[in-house]
This record gives C-alpha cells, structure tokens and sequence, in this order.
C-alpha cells in the first residue's frame, strides 16, 4: 500500500491541514496537525509511522509544488507515545520535551506505550504485516524542547507548554496570536488517560489548572487535539475543570491504580526493561 493510499487530510485554511491514517481504525488513531508558516513548516504528531507521512505530504502538494520554495520541515511529537511518535523517524527535524528525548533516542516501546492490534488495521500496510512486529523506531532529537521555547513559524509561532500528567514529556503547542491550542493528549473531547507509565495525577491535575488559566484569561479559542475532533473554549474549560474535581475522588483514585496495574504488567511482558 502506498503512502497515498494510507493517509487522507483536508485542508481547515490559513496553511492548516488534518492528517489521519485511514487504515487505522481504533480510538487510538491520532490526529497529525500540519502547519504552513511563511519561513518553517511543522508537523505536530506523526501517526504510527507504518507508511511514508512526508511522502504523503509531498505527493499531494501540501507544502507547495515548487521545491525551490519548500520551507524546511520540524516534525514535533507532543508527547512519545506510539500513536503520535511512531513516524518521527522518517523526519530530519525531530522535536520533543527534554523529558522523552531518551526513551525515543533508545525506542524504548515500553514508555512510549506501545499496544497494537491486528483488528485495528483495516488493511495492511504491506505483505505478511503483522501488529505484533511493529516497533517505535529509535529516534535522535534534533530539537529538545523546553516549556517556553518558541517554535518560529516566520508568520507565525508557536510556545512550548509542558503540560505532564498523561506522560512525563507531554507538551501543548499554543499559536497566541490566533488563539489555538495543539493539545496533543494533554487534553481531548474524551475520557483523559491518566494509568500509563509516567502518568502523574498530581501532575495532570496541575496542567489541568493551567488549561482553565489559559481559557480564563482569553488565550485559547480553538483546541486541536491529538483525537476525536476540535472544539471550543468552553468545552476545553468543562473538560478540565470536571478532572480537576474527580481526580482526588476516592473512585478515581482506585480506577487509576487498578488500570495502571494491569497496563503495567501487559506492557512489561511485552517489552521487557531490559530490551528497552
């Protein structure tokens, strides 16, 4: 199967296209963000990386036609999960948080959660593919980021802001001046993970907080997220503020443990410490 064939976007205007792998059919299938700026172009999350994504994205035009004036081309993972991270390594810019620059440097599938299915690929992406063989390929960073770096778009930028809680390393990317928030996991339409390895409570709990800041002080419009589809700020205040009053909550607490007991043991006897 071709890269082509693989993916599909649409276009949301203002040099802002949505990627998604249409053989990927899961609840795990990440959204990929592409966004055109006058001197950088940026991919934010790459999907699994089982066909070309910048073959796809050149085959269809999505940076222009002319490679003259194609600009250079970061790709950045809002977090090192499978899901989101497992094309990095087809870039040759790659950035992430400081905090998941080793496990990506190792392709260590154990943090970066790993959990693939045969039923979740609609059609193989090649002969003889099986999900038990996929790996998150090793990856070395070009650009470790850091809450505040400004990733600069010549038109437009973007401010890295760490938000830990669904992983160590997870971060949003905040376009102020047009008011979009590129949320990654941090925060989606949809129940927040918060059981996997290097998931935090008190962490997300504290990003959750900042999420409210940023909606009451008027900085967000529209939330891009790393699934389902985008929405405004009044949902991104009601989805944050409802964990915030769950979280210390007793149910929660014991849902949390139990789920991260049973991720933990699958994934360890899936990817051994050792192996990563």
């Amino acid at each position: 199967m071709s890269a082509a064939d693989w993916y599909a976007h649409k276009s949301l205007g203002d040099g802002l296209f949505w990627i998604q792998e249409r053989f990927y059919q899961s609840q795990n299938r990440a959204n990929i963000w592409l966004l055109r700026g006058s001197h950088q172009d940026v991919v934010i999350d790459t999907g699994l990386g089982l066909r070309s994504l910048p073959d796809y994205i050149d085959a269809m035009g999505l940076l222009g036609k002319d490679p003259q004036r194609k600009n250079p081309l970061l790709a950045v993972a809002t977090h090192a999960h499978f899901d989101h991270a497992g094309g990095l390594h087809q870039f040759q810019q790659v950035g992430v948080h400081s905090a998941e620059v080793e496990a990506l440097a190792n392709g260590d599938n154990y943090e970066t959660v790993t959990w693939l299915s045969d039923r979740e690929i609609a059609e193989a992406p090649s002969p003889g593919w099986r999900a038990r063989h996929y790996r998150v390929k090793a990856v070395q960073p070009t650009h470790i980021l850091q809450e505040g770096d400004v990733i600069n778009l010549g038109d437009r930028q973007l401010t890295v802001l760490h938000m830990p809680g669904h992983s160590r390393g997870s971060i949003c990317l905040h376009d102020g001046d047009n008011k979009l928030l590129f949320s990654g996991d941090v925060v989606y339409d949809g129940a927040m993970i918060d059981w996997l390895p290097y998931s935090h409570v008190s962490d997300y709990v504290s990003s959750c907080e900042r999420l409210v800041g940023l909606v009451d002080s008027e900085q967000v419009d529209q939330v891009l997220p790393g699934h389902y589809h985008t929405f405004g700020a009044k949902r991104l205040h009601r989805i944050a503020t409802q964990y915030i009053d769950k979280a210390g909550t007793c149910p929660a607490k014991l849902s949390t443990w139990a789920w991260s007991t049973v991720a933990g043991v699958a994934l360890r006897a899936s990817y051994p410490r050792s192996v990563c």
